[in-house]
């Protein structure tokens, strides 16, 4: 009999009848296989408060001697997957927010999830979209929040606003930043100094957005000298295409997709990645209040070994790890869009020679240092703050544990 991997149901061992019963008609509804994780959470609530009723009306008595125990009634359900999966009521919640709505580059996450790697470091872990970088750093901040993906170089700013509210990085899974400036060509803007004069786009929370002073003042222009035009973020992109901004700011895999589906190719826009204009600035990162991670450092931990664990699993098999997303995503997204961010991500993102060295999730000190202080000029912060107050990698796994897969795969 096979159990779906996304709801593993545990009932009381007492109840053996009741126990098969409901896992055969589990596991014979592929409908069931489908249910993403709060879906899956009631109906495994659902299945114990059926289990207790049939207990009862077939009259099965737990204290039996006789009695077959759960394993002994159905032993092809104990499979090594199934048993390391200890029961929900054992796990530790962990809230968790991503940057921006559920993408394909939350692969690593979904994928952890589908193959139960939190569950093994104890952990249940659900997850909520995200507003921007500013937005995830306040609510990580106010507790709404354990964890979440952001911006390290918004998190300084955001920690010398609030000293008492402070948050730390405890993994960097994007070693490139997908910060980028897009234009039509026909607008004629050929570097970031044209941008002089003109009107940008972005949602108020966007992070290349916030982060347009350290850009123009390492290329040497006025932040001022530019409008920026606020809407959201589901139009952006049509602001660019039908005229009425000159530039919009994002993730470049944010973009990509609408601009796409509106009839435009990358030969038809004029791209500027922060990271080719003097900023080398690391992506995405894993964020935590600084209280919380000293409250729960084993949730911090278990939580970054598990996600790296699903970002081996994605850089091995990413069409899995796609799959994973589109099974938690709703009835909205498209998998071909879904499929352009993640290859982006993996084309240029994820894995260069720097990760090969130091491993998944760490960062070059050197090279944070230098992006610390572009973001402190850029930003006119009064303090520079020194590396380990902006990232520890006391959280991260042994090395040998964070290498990246020798064989990559191929995104189907």
């Amino acid at each position: 009999m096979t159990v779906c991997e996304l709801d593993k149901v545990y009932v009381n061992s007492a109840m053996p009848f009741a126990v098969v019963f409901l896992l055969r008609l589990h596991s014979e509804n592929p409908t069931l296989c489908h249910l993403n994780p709060m879906k899956s959470k009631l109906f495994s609530r659902a299945i114990a408060a059926s289990a207790l009723s049939l207990t009862a009306l077939f009259g099965v008595v737990a204290c039996s001697s006789d009695s077959p125990t759960a394993e002994d009634a159905a032993p092809e359900a104990a499979t090594e997957e199934t048993a390391a999966e200890p029961a929900s009521e054992d796990l530790t919640d962990v809230k968790f927010t991503l940057s921006w709505l559920l993408q394909g580059v939350d692969a690593p996450l979904t994928l952890a999830m589908e193959r139960g790697y939190f569950a093994e470091e104890g952990l249940n872990v659900a997850f909520e979209r995200g507003y921007g970088s500013a937005d995830t750093a306040s609510k990580i901040a106010a507790g709404q929040y354990d964890m979440g993906f952001g911006d390290m170089y918004s998190m300084i700013e955001f920690n010398q606003q609030n000293p008492d509210e402070k948050l730390i990085v405890v993994a960097v899974p994007y070693n490139k930043a997908p910060f980028a400036l897009v234009s039509l060509k026909e607008t004629g803007i050929k570097s970031v100094q044209d941008m002089t004069g003109k009107k940008l786009g972005a949602p108020a929370g966007d992070a290349p957005r916030r982060l347009w002073p350290v850009l123009a003042e390492q290329v040497g222009v006025d932040p001022d000298s530019v409008e920026w035009v606020t809407m959201e973020p589901k139009l952006r992109e049509s602001f660019l295409l039908q005229g009425n901004v000159d530039a919009i700011s994002g993730f470049i895999y944010s973009m990509m997709p609408s601009l796409v589906k509106g009839g435009k190719s990358q030969d038809d826009l004029d791209i500027f990645y922060y990271t080719d204009n003097g900023l080398d600035f690391y992506g995405n990162v894993i964020l935590v209040k600084e209280s919380f991670l000293e409250e729960n450092p084993e949730v911090v931990r278990g939580f970054i070994k598990a996600y790296i664990r699903g970002m081996q699993d994605t850089l091995a098999d990413p069409t899995m790890g796609l799959d994973s997303v589109m099974a938690m995503g709703d009835e909205l997204m498209e998998r071909d869009g879904e499929k352009l961010r993640l290859s982006i991500a993996l084309e240029d993102l994820l894995v260069n020679e720097e990760v090969q060295e130091i491993g998944l999730g760490d960062v070059d000190p050197e090279r944070l240092k230098e992006s610390i202080a572009q973001t402190v000029a850029g930003f006119g912060l009064a303090e520079t703050p020194d590396i380990d107050e902006v990232f520890t990698s006391e959280y991260l796994p042994p090395l040998e544990e964070r290498q990246v897969p020798s064989d990559l795969g191929t995104l189907e």
